[in-house]
C-alpha cells in the first residue's frame, strides 16, 4: 500500500472526524442538515475529503430505494455515513454524487488559515 496524503482544508468552520480529528468538509459545503443517519442527524455534503467507499449496494432508505456506498475516514476507518451512487426516484436524483455523515461521527475545528 502506497503513503497515505491528507487534504487540509483552511476556512471558518471545517467538520472533521470525531474519532481522529481528520478534516472532512467545510461548511459551506452542507446542501442539509435534514438529514437521518442510522444512529441520528446528518448533513448532507456536496464534497467530502480524506474518505473512502465501500462497495456499492442498494439499500431501502426513507426516501425510497438508493444505491449507496459506505463512507470510511481514510485515517481511522471509522464509518462516517454514505454515498449517494444512484437515486431511482426522479425526486432525489439531486442527492447523486453526495455524502452523508452523521453529526455523531464529526466535530467542528477551530478557525483554520493554514492549508
Amino acid at each position: 500500500m502506497g503513503k497515505m496524503f491528507k487534504i487540509y482544508l483552511c476556512g471558518p468552520r471545517i467538520y472533521s472526524c470525531s474519532n481522529c480529528r481528520t478534516h472532512l468538509a467545510k461548511h459551506d459545503q452542507i446542501v442539509s442538515k435534514a438529514f437521518q443517519g442510522r444512529h441520528g442527524r446528518a448533513y448532507l455534503f456536496s464534497n467530502v475529503v480524506n474518505i473512502s467507499l465501500g462497495p456499492k449496494e442498494d439499500r431501502i432508505l426513507i426516501t425510497g430505494l438508493h444505491a449507496v456506498a459506505d463512507v470510511y475516514c481514510n485515517c481511522c476507518q471509522t464509518i462516517l455515513g454514505w454515498k449517494y451512487v444512484e437515486a431511482f426516484e426522479e425526486s432525489q436524483k439531486y442527492k447523486e454524487g453526495k455524502c452523508i455523515i452523521e453529526k455523531a461521527k464529526m466535530s467542528t475545528e477551530p478557525y483554520s488559515l493554514e492549508g
